[in-house]
């Protein structure tokens, strides 16, 4: 019966999704304040509605109700409850319930703290974000059902693919899939200004704060999903380019991008252009995310092998949002009014470098991504497009955008003074050449290039502290006026100062293990000591072991470091039951100079075992760089002026009142 109740609840929001799209966009073409109206109820309805149909869902996971189809393909009934409850959106039907939930919740969230939006532009806005929920809703209903039972039910279910299986597993999805849907907002604020011809200062101001919390959901489900695949798949990396891994990537290049040109547009009505087109490029690109991932057209281990009929139906919905988008905004281009002229040498020019650097970073991974897809469907030929060539056209235009950084908050906007923002980087580019000189002292071995990346990654860092300095001016002022500026900074301001130096730490470690990881590939017999970085591993052993739905071999190494022994670690080789899968747990030592890493291999015969051996400096500095950007985006996003959005216009009285008599 819940089961019912949920699939029925899934078919009246697409019934209230319908009412929702076609009414308030009727009410704000003709004037009509009732039919307007209709939009803030029925999006809070459609979100009542699906909220009903993922607990009914969740329900029949928990629970084990293996007459419901999704329940029998991906679940089993020894999992424990925190797998049975990620497998809702672990896979394909149950992933894109979740898609179109986290779009109503932003719906929602917009009719219930829109109030300050004119009643025309939030009828619009709800009205295209229902039209994408509508899309969705009936693909789910006409090719991806949820809900559908089995006859005869099954005794007992085939269980989650054990690489999903995970805690990151369990929370990477729903991060990522916010940061995707909630780049729908951009989209249907961009359609709805479009619609409307408003698309002005106040209209960046509304658009901003949604923005950025996509922009800050994506970043740490990126961040989550590589954490994953580097304790999880054993291989001892954070990225591999994966045309899935991209797939989110493009959409937060994007996503950076925008929230960039939304800044200038918002202070001073330029970029409506890239603006409003970049709003339009972010979404369409998380949803190019969706096909790959659905379509059938990639092998990953990130992708739903499903039916590719199934992608079909997402490409005739990227068709009608992406051509349709694209269609209106090719016909109102030429009405987009430009603001306030500036110097290439201002704010406003830094980043506009921005925009050309990150758009175009985004046109070479998706050219990468695609170009084996597209050679494939020519003439049957299979290529893989690898690290050698992101690393070639992705990284050069990493350099001058990262040189440019710490420039852009220190120009004023119009005309900015290069010379006077050198001045004062001054600091921060003698700490950069200082991270050369120690180094290059400490590491006697190439890639040569490696210091000068670190040395960027100091140079970002130092900046964003900097302009901080600059702001409360240390050196020119006393302590209480630095003290009251410190406070009455707008925390905008320390947001990105925060995100900026994120971004500096990330650089440091990506280049630390890219440059300098160690890797030793050997067999050991028990009893056996190999060295790498510093470390001696000792090898005791395997023990076998139980799981509560797996069975395991454990590798007992004992690691020592200049005769001490610090830790044991226990790399180990895992058999679930349910499917039967094999999976490698690696064992990992934390550090301060960074992580060493070891998976146990396959038996090699007289008690040996293959082993593999990693030492990565400094890695864990990607995630916290991540981690940090993503505080850096909450703390702009607490910024008054962002919660609150453009203030109302009041309108002044036409006439001095009548005097008293």
């Amino acid at each position: 019966m819940i089961v019912e109740l949920g699939h029925f609840a899934l078919v009246l929001a697409f019934l209230v999704c319908l009412v929702q799209m076609v009414l308030p966009m009727w009410g704000a073409r003709v004037g009509d304040d009732r039919l307007m109206g209709v939009a803030e109820p029925a999006a809070l309805a459609q979100l009542g509605l699906l909220i009903v149909a993922f607990a009914a869902l969740t329900h029949a996971y928990v629970v084990s109700d293996f007459s419901v189809a999704n329940v029998y393909a991906n679940s089993h009934s020894t999992k424990p409850l925190i797998y049975r409850i990620s497998g809702v959106w672990g896979n394909h039907e149950g992933s894109m319930l979740l898609w179109v939930l986290i779009l109503a919740l932003f719906g929602a969230a917009v009719a219930a703290f829109g109030t300050n939006l004119p009643a025309t532009l939030r009828a619009n806005v709800l009205s295209v974000q229902a039209s994408i929920a509508l899309a969705f809703l009936l693909f789910i209903l006409l090719t991806s059902n949820p809900f559908a039972r089995l006859d005869p039910v099954p005794a007992e279910g085939r269980g989650l693919n054990p690489i999903l299986q995970d805690p990151a597993l369990a929370f990477h999805p729903p991060f990522l899939y916010a940061g995707y849907v909630g780049f729908s907002m951009a989209y249907s604020f961009a359609i709805a200004g479009l619609i409307e011809g408003r698309t002005d200062a106040a209209w960046a101001r509304w658009v901003r704060p949604w923005t950025l919390a996509a922009w800050m959901f994506l970043t740490v489900g990126i961040a989550m999903g590589s954490w994953w695949a580097y304790y999880e798949l054993g291989w001892g990396g954070w990225w591999f380019w994966d045309p899935v891994e991209n797939a989110s990537f493009m959409p937060w290049l994007a996503g950076t991008a925008l929230l960039h040109s939304a800044v200038v547009m918002e202070k001073r009505e330029a970029l409506k252009v890239w603006t409003i087109l970049l709003a339009i490029l972010t979404f369409s690109l998380s949803l190019m995310g969706a096909f790959l991932v659905r379509s059938g057209v990639l092998s990953s281990v990130h992708a739903f092998a499903v039916d590719p009929k199934r992608g079909v139906f997402i490409l005739a919905i990227l068709m009608v949002f992406i051509g349709g988008g694209l269609t209106l905004y090719a016909w109102r281009a030429p009405s987009l009014r430009q603001g306030g002229i500036f110097a290439p040498l201002s704010r406003e020019g830094g980043l506009v470098l921005n925009n050309v650097l990150l758009t175009t970073a985004t046109g070479t991974v998706l050219v990468g991504t695609l170009y084996p897809l597209a050679l494939e469907s020519i003439n049957g030929a299979k290529i893989s497009v690898g690290a050698p060539y992101f690393n070639a056209t992705f990284v050069p235009l990493m350099v001058p955008l990262l040189l440019a950084l710490p420039f852009g908050p220190l120009l004023a906007w119009k005309r900015g003074d290069v010379y006077a923002a050198l001045q004062r980087l001054m600091v921060a580019g003698l700490l950069a050449i200082g991270a050369i000189v120690l180094v290059f002292a400490l590491v006697e071995r190439g890639p040569w290039l490696a210091p000068f990346a670190i040395a960027l990654g100091v140079w970002v860092i130092a900046g964003a502290i900097s302009e901080l300095l600059f702001r409360v001016r240390v050196g020119n002022a006393d302590v209480a006026e630095i003290l009251r500026r410190l406070r009455n900074l707008p925390r905008s301001v320390y947001g990105t100062a925060i995100a900026h130096a994120g971004v500096g730490v990330m650089v440091i470690g990506i280049t630390a293990t890219s440059a300098w990881q160690s890797e030793t590939i050997l067999t050991m017999r028990p009893g056996e000591t190999t060295r790498i970085a510093g470390y001696e591993i000792n090898f005791k052993g395997v023990a076998p072991s139980d799981g509560p739905n797996y069975r395991e071999v454990i590798g007992l190494m004992q690691v020592s470091q200049g005769g001490s022994r610090i830790v044991e670690l226990a790399p180990s080789k895992r058999q679930y039951n349910a499917p039967p899968q094999a999976t490698s747990e690696a064992g990992i030592h934390v550090a301060l100079m960074g992580d060493l890493y070891v998976v146990l291999g396959d038996e090699a015969g007289d008690g040996a075992w293959s082993v593999r051996l990693y030492f990565n400096p400094l890695v864990r500095l990607i995630w916290i760089g991540a981690v940090i950007m993503f505080i850096g985006g909450a703390l702009s996003l607490s910024d008054r002026r962002l919660r609150v959005g453009a203030p109302r216009r009041v309108r002044r009285p036409t006439h001095a009142p009548a005097p008293a008599e």
